[in-house]
Protein backbone atom coordinates (compact mmCIF):
# COMPACT_ATOMS: atom_id res chain seq x y z
CA UNK A 1 0.00 0.00 0.00
CA UNK A 2 1.61 3.57 -0.92
CA UNK A 3 1.97 5.67 2.01
CA UNK A 4 3.82 8.54 3.78
CA UNK A 5 5.45 5.37 5.83
CA UNK A 6 6.15 3.39 3.47
CA UNK A 7 6.99 5.76 0.29
CA UNK A 8 9.76 7.18 3.06
CA UNK A 9 11.20 3.66 3.86
CA UNK A 10 11.50 2.80 0.04
CA UNK A 11 13.52 6.08 -0.39
CA UNK A 12 15.82 5.73 2.10
CA UNK A 13 16.87 2.16 0.94
CA UNK A 14 16.94 3.38 -2.81
CA UNK A 15 19.60 6.98 -1.19
CA UNK A 16 21.51 4.21 0.58
CA UNK A 17 21.57 2.12 -2.61
CA UNK A 18 23.04 5.12 -4.57
CA UNK A 19 25.22 6.27 -2.22
CA UNK A 20 27.17 3.02 -2.44
CA UNK A 21 26.78 3.16 -5.99
CA UNK A 22 28.36 6.44 -5.69
CA UNK A 23 31.53 5.12 -3.62
CA UNK A 24 31.68 2.60 -6.04
CA UNK A 25 30.97 3.28 -9.35
CA UNK A 26 30.89 7.28 -8.93
CA UNK A 27 27.43 7.71 -10.89
CA UNK A 28 26.41 11.01 -11.75
CA UNK A 29 24.26 13.58 -9.88
CA UNK A 30 21.09 13.13 -12.10
CA UNK A 31 20.30 9.69 -10.20
CA UNK A 32 19.91 11.64 -6.99
CA UNK A 33 17.67 14.60 -8.78
CA UNK A 34 15.63 11.87 -10.33
CA UNK A 35 15.07 10.64 -6.96
CA UNK A 36 14.03 13.55 -5.60
CA UNK A 37 12.22 14.29 -8.23
CA UNK A 38 10.21 10.88 -8.08
CA UNK A 39 9.57 11.56 -4.63
CA UNK A 40 7.93 15.09 -4.70
CA UNK A 41 5.75 13.56 -7.21
CA UNK A 42 4.76 10.89 -5.02
CA UNK A 43 4.19 13.59 -2.32
CA UNK A 44 2.01 15.69 -4.62
CA UNK A 45 -0.42 12.98 -5.32
CA UNK A 46 -0.59 11.71 -1.75
CA UNK A 47 -1.48 15.38 -0.79
CA UNK A 48 -3.29 17.05 -3.64
CA UNK A 49 -5.35 13.45 -4.66
CA UNK A 50 -7.74 13.25 -1.24
CA UNK A 51 -8.93 9.39 -2.15
CA UNK A 52 -5.31 8.44 -2.44
CA UNK A 53 -4.91 7.24 1.67
CA UNK A 54 -1.32 8.56 2.02
CA UNK A 55 -1.10 10.47 5.05
CA UNK A 56 -4.23 9.54 6.73
CA UNK A 57 -7.87 7.17 5.73
CA UNK A 58 -10.14 9.32 3.86
CA UNK A 59 -13.63 8.11 3.19
CA UNK A 60 -14.52 8.97 -0.39
CA UNK A 61 -17.43 6.90 -0.84
CA UNK A 62 -19.19 3.78 0.58
CA UNK A 63 -18.62 0.18 -0.09
CA UNK A 64 -22.34 -0.64 -1.13
CA UNK A 65 -24.53 -2.08 -3.89
CA UNK A 66 -27.41 -0.75 -2.90
CA UNK A 67 -28.18 2.13 -5.40
CA UNK A 68 -27.61 5.28 -2.82
CA UNK A 69 -25.54 8.68 -3.08
CA UNK A 70 -24.77 11.28 -0.61
CA UNK A 71 -24.42 14.88 -1.49
CA UNK A 72 -22.37 17.56 0.24
CA UNK A 73 -21.89 21.14 -0.25
CA UNK A 74 -18.17 22.57 1.03
CA UNK A 75 -17.82 26.72 2.31
CA UNK A 76 -21.26 28.11 3.36
CA UNK A 77 -23.01 29.18 5.32
CA UNK A 78 -23.33 31.93 2.76
CA UNK A 79 -26.67 33.90 2.55
CA UNK A 80 -26.45 34.47 -1.36
CA UNK A 81 -27.17 30.75 -1.97
CA UNK A 82 -27.39 28.21 1.22
CA UNK A 83 -30.63 29.65 2.11
CA UNK A 84 -32.09 29.06 -2.02
CA UNK A 85 -29.87 25.10 -2.15
CA UNK A 86 -31.86 24.50 1.23
CA UNK A 87 -35.53 25.54 -0.15
CA UNK A 88 -34.83 23.28 -2.95
CA UNK A 89 -33.69 20.36 -0.25
CA UNK A 90 -36.75 20.61 1.50
CA UNK A 91 -39.38 20.57 -1.64
CA UNK A 92 -37.74 17.60 -2.64
CA UNK A 93 -37.04 16.37 0.85
CA UNK A 94 -33.30 15.73 0.46
CA UNK A 95 -30.70 15.66 3.03
CA UNK A 96 -27.10 16.49 2.31
CA UNK A 97 -23.88 17.47 4.35
CA UNK A 98 -22.58 21.08 4.81
CA UNK A 99 -18.82 21.60 5.85
CA UNK A 100 -19.28 24.50 6.81
CA UNK A 101 -16.42 27.30 7.48
CA UNK A 102 -16.42 28.52 11.05
CA UNK A 103 -15.68 31.99 10.27
CA UNK A 104 -18.76 32.65 8.09
CA UNK A 105 -20.89 30.88 11.00
CA UNK A 106 -20.42 34.62 13.28
CA UNK A 107 -23.82 36.47 12.22
CA UNK A 108 -25.09 33.51 10.39
CA UNK A 109 -26.06 31.56 13.16
CA UNK A 110 -29.78 31.66 12.40
CA UNK A 111 -28.92 29.52 8.73
CA UNK A 112 -26.55 27.16 10.45
CA UNK A 113 -29.20 26.12 13.30
CA UNK A 114 -31.72 25.83 10.14
CA UNK A 115 -29.19 23.33 8.58
CA UNK A 116 -29.58 21.78 11.58
CA UNK A 117 -33.69 21.40 12.26
CA UNK A 118 -33.94 20.70 8.90
CA UNK A 119 -32.38 18.03 9.33
CA UNK A 120 -29.01 18.09 7.12
CA UNK A 121 -25.54 17.11 8.47
CA UNK A 122 -23.14 19.77 9.32
CA UNK A 123 -19.27 18.84 9.35
CA UNK A 124 -16.33 20.80 10.04
CA UNK A 125 -14.65 22.66 6.91
CA UNK A 126 -11.82 24.34 9.53
CA UNK A 127 -12.60 27.82 11.24
CA UNK A 128 -9.82 30.03 8.56
CA UNK A 129 -10.18 28.08 5.17
CA UNK A 130 -7.00 29.95 5.16
CA UNK A 131 -5.23 29.87 1.73
CA UNK A 132 -1.71 29.22 3.71
CA UNK A 133 -3.82 26.70 5.52
CA UNK A 134 -1.72 23.52 4.33
CA UNK A 135 1.75 25.33 5.51
CA UNK A 136 -0.03 25.22 9.30
CA UNK A 137 1.72 23.65 12.36
CA UNK A 138 -0.13 20.38 13.68
CA UNK A 139 -1.15 22.57 16.52
CA UNK A 140 -2.07 25.19 14.86
CA UNK A 141 -4.56 23.15 12.21
CA UNK A 142 -6.04 21.46 15.73
CA UNK A 143 -6.73 25.07 17.23
CA UNK A 144 -8.19 26.10 14.23
CA UNK A 145 -10.48 22.98 13.74
CA UNK A 146 -11.59 23.37 17.62
CA UNK A 147 -12.27 26.87 16.78
CA UNK A 148 -14.88 25.79 14.65
CA UNK A 149 -15.98 23.04 16.96
CA UNK A 150 -16.47 25.86 19.64
CA UNK A 151 -18.51 28.20 16.91
CA UNK A 152 -20.83 25.29 15.64
CA UNK A 153 -21.09 24.10 19.66
CA UNK A 154 -22.06 27.28 20.48
CA UNK A 155 -25.11 27.83 17.95
CA UNK A 156 -26.48 24.36 17.79
CA UNK A 157 -25.05 22.08 20.96
CA UNK A 158 -23.13 19.25 18.29
CA UNK A 159 -19.57 18.91 18.37
CA UNK A 160 -19.12 18.17 14.27
CA UNK A 161 -16.88 14.15 14.43
CA UNK A 162 -16.65 14.26 10.30
CA UNK A 163 -14.16 16.75 8.65
CA UNK A 164 -13.37 17.45 5.07
CA UNK A 165 -10.12 18.68 5.05
CA UNK A 166 -9.91 22.66 3.36
CA UNK A 167 -8.91 21.95 -0.50
CA UNK A 168 -8.93 18.20 0.25
CA UNK A 169 -5.41 18.60 1.09
CA UNK A 170 -4.09 16.54 3.52
CA UNK A 171 -0.35 16.21 4.83
CA UNK A 172 1.58 14.94 8.03
CA UNK A 173 0.52 18.07 10.37
CA UNK A 174 -3.30 17.69 9.27
CA UNK A 175 -2.97 13.90 10.01
CA UNK A 176 -1.47 15.13 13.46
CA UNK A 177 -4.75 17.12 14.17
CA UNK A 178 -7.16 14.43 12.62
CA UNK A 179 -5.64 11.86 15.03
CA UNK A 180 -5.56 14.21 18.04
CA UNK A 181 -8.92 15.74 17.83
CA UNK A 182 -10.51 12.49 16.78
CA UNK A 183 -12.22 12.93 13.76
CA UNK A 184 -13.24 11.04 10.40
CA UNK A 185 -12.02 12.79 7.35
CA UNK A 186 -14.20 12.12 4.72
CA UNK A 187 -13.53 13.36 1.05
CA UNK A 188 -15.64 12.56 -2.52
CA UNK A 189 -15.78 10.70 -5.22
CA UNK A 190 -17.49 13.12 -7.75
CA UNK A 191 -16.14 16.86 -7.74
CA UNK A 192 -18.36 19.24 -9.73
CA UNK A 193 -15.58 21.87 -10.07
CA UNK A 194 -18.92 24.31 -9.47
CA UNK A 195 -16.54 26.88 -8.48
CA UNK A 196 -14.84 26.86 -11.94
CA UNK A 197 -17.63 25.38 -14.24
CA UNK A 198 -20.11 28.22 -15.23
CA UNK A 199 -21.71 26.21 -17.98
CA UNK A 200 -24.77 24.69 -16.67
CA UNK A 201 -25.32 21.78 -19.01
CA UNK A 202 -21.59 21.00 -18.59
CA UNK A 203 -21.57 20.70 -15.02
CA UNK A 204 -24.37 18.86 -14.49
CA UNK A 205 -23.24 16.27 -17.31
CA UNK A 206 -20.79 16.08 -14.95
CA UNK A 207 -21.94 15.13 -12.04
CA UNK A 208 -24.07 12.79 -13.63
CA UNK A 209 -21.88 10.89 -15.44
CA UNK A 210 -19.88 9.08 -12.57
CA UNK A 211 -23.08 8.36 -10.18
CA UNK A 212 -22.69 5.00 -8.89
CA UNK A 213 -23.88 3.22 -5.59
CA UNK A 214 -21.95 4.63 -2.69
CA UNK A 215 -21.49 7.80 -4.45
CA UNK A 216 -20.20 10.87 -2.48
CA UNK A 217 -20.51 14.11 -4.56
CA UNK A 218 -18.96 17.52 -3.96
CA UNK A 219 -20.58 20.48 -4.71
CA UNK A 220 -20.08 24.34 -2.85
CA UNK A 221 -23.03 26.65 -1.27
CA UNK A 222 -21.35 29.39 -2.61
CA UNK A 223 -22.08 28.77 -6.27
CA UNK A 224 -24.90 30.55 -8.63
CA UNK A 225 -24.46 27.55 -10.91
CA UNK A 226 -24.53 24.90 -8.33
CA UNK A 227 -27.93 26.12 -7.23
CA UNK A 228 -29.57 26.72 -11.14
CA UNK A 229 -28.81 22.18 -11.83
CA UNK A 230 -29.61 21.65 -8.48
CA UNK A 231 -33.22 20.28 -9.52
CA UNK A 232 -32.23 19.02 -12.58
CA UNK A 233 -29.55 16.90 -10.93
CA UNK A 234 -31.86 15.18 -8.45
CA UNK A 235 -34.25 14.68 -10.85
CA UNK A 236 -31.92 12.97 -12.86
CA UNK A 237 -30.37 10.84 -10.12
CA UNK A 238 -33.74 9.57 -8.81
CA UNK A 239 -34.86 8.94 -12.69
CA UNK A 240 -32.22 6.24 -12.53
CA UNK A 241 -33.55 4.55 -9.49
CA UNK A 242 -30.73 6.69 -6.89
CA UNK A 243 -32.39 7.84 -3.51
CA UNK A 244 -30.24 10.85 -1.84
CA UNK A 245 -29.38 10.42 1.86
CA UNK A 246 -27.34 11.52 4.66
CA UNK A 247 -23.98 11.13 4.44
CA UNK A 248 -23.69 9.89 7.89
CA UNK A 249 -26.50 7.20 7.30
CA UNK A 250 -24.43 5.87 4.06
CA UNK A 251 -21.62 5.59 5.38
CA UNK A 252 -22.55 4.94 9.25
CA UNK A 253 -20.67 7.18 10.91
CA UNK A 254 -21.54 8.65 13.84
CA UNK A 255 -21.31 12.69 13.28
CA UNK A 256 -21.64 14.33 16.13
CA UNK A 257 -19.77 14.17 20.13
Amino acid sequence: MLNFRNTGIVVILLLAALIACDVQYDISAWWYVLLAFMYSLILFYGSYYVGSNFYIPVICSADITVKQIAISFDDGPMEQYTPEILNILKEFKVPAAFFCIGSRIPGREKLLQQLHTEGHLIGNHSYSHHALFDLFSATKMQQDLQQMDATMQSVTGLKPLLLRPPYGVTNPNLAKAIRKGGYTPVGWNIRSLDTVIKNEEQLLQKVTKSIKPGSIVLFHDTSKTTLAILPSFIRHVTAQGYSIVRLDKMLNLIPYA
